[in-house]
């Protein structure tokens, strides 16, 4: 049975207002594969009964948003930007850092934690300094269901199969029943918060690197801009945001300027002292 037209229009508007996600038209099909779980849990009969009961039931409507966000990840993911970290970022970060000895990192909308996972094994990895650093990372998403996993930090054998190398497997993980659980060491370096892109930020302090990867696509161009424009107050002026690899700045945002990395996504402020790019070829 098709999603009615009316509840169709009823998602679409609830996931823009909590969550600023465009919902293009003929995505039926999307909402009810996504929410089919949840009706199912609650004892419906459909999507469409689900859908009756959105506006009077708050609790339902968190639910329906949260299973509505693409948490689409992966470890090391697209590869390329993390050999651009590794080979050039990091290093100058941690030359210029040198004499503070602190580094802060921001991965929003980070999902089921891959990413800052990520980023922590490679800093324990490639950069041993890091351990007497004052180094933080600071993991954010909208779906509190996503971050409680993340926390734990488990996967399954398929999500540790994708981007995860077996010798960082070996390294960085134990094995638990079917499951793989990574080590406190690289746990520690992370913390995890609920955070609304589109909402009320907490007083946030500036970061060197802040991963905005793969999140913008899914935001119409108003709130892209207003959400860039935020994040350049959060950014040190000569740190680095992280966008996809196929992503970039709306023309009407003129504070960044692309690194030429290929495949990389990386941006700086405009006007900051540019590092070599010898090394990131």
């Amino acid at each position: 049975m098709s999603l009615k037209p009316e509840n169709f229009a009823l998602v679409r508007k609830l996931v823009h207002e909590r969550a600023a996600i465009v919902l293009e038209a003929g995505k039926e099909y999307l909402v009810e594969s996504r929410l089919e779980p949840i009706a199912q849990a609650h004892g419906f009969a459909s999507v469409d009964e689900l859908c009756s009961l959105l506006r009077s039931k708050p609790g339902l409507a968190s639910e329906v948003v949260e299973a509505m966000t693409t948490n689409e990840t992966s470890f090391f993911r697209d590869h390329h930007p993390f050999e651009a970290l590794r080979r050039e970022i990091l290093p100058q970060l941690f030359l210029r850092r040198a004499a503070r000895r602190t580094l802060r990192v921001w991965c929003a909308a980070c999902s089921t934690g891959q990413e800052p996972y990520s980023l922590a094994m490679l800093l324990d990895e490639y950069f041993p300094q890091q351990a007497s650093w004052d180094l933080r990372i600071d993991a954010t998403d909208v779906s509190r269901s996503v971050l409680a996993r993340a926390k734990l930090g488990r996967y399954s054998q398929v999500e540790v199969n994708r981007g995860l190398s077996a010798a960082l497997l070996v390294k960085y993980f134990v094995r638990d029943g079917l499951d793989w659980e990574i080590n406190p060491q690289i746990k520690r370096r992370v913390r995890f918060s609920e955070l609304n892109l589109i909402g009320n930020w907490p007083a946030l302090e500036p970061y060197d690197l802040i991963f905005l990867r793969n999140v913008l696509i899914y935001f119409d161009q108003p709130t892209k801009l207003a959400i860039l424009g935020r994040v350049r107050q959060q950014l040190a002026p000569d740190g680095y945001l992280l966008l996809g690899g196929s992503e970039s700045t709306p023309a009407e945002v003129t504070a960044f300027t692309r690194l030429p990395i290929a495949r990389a996504g990386i941006y700086r402020l405009k006007g900051s002292s540019r590092p070599s790019l010898s090394r990131a070829r």
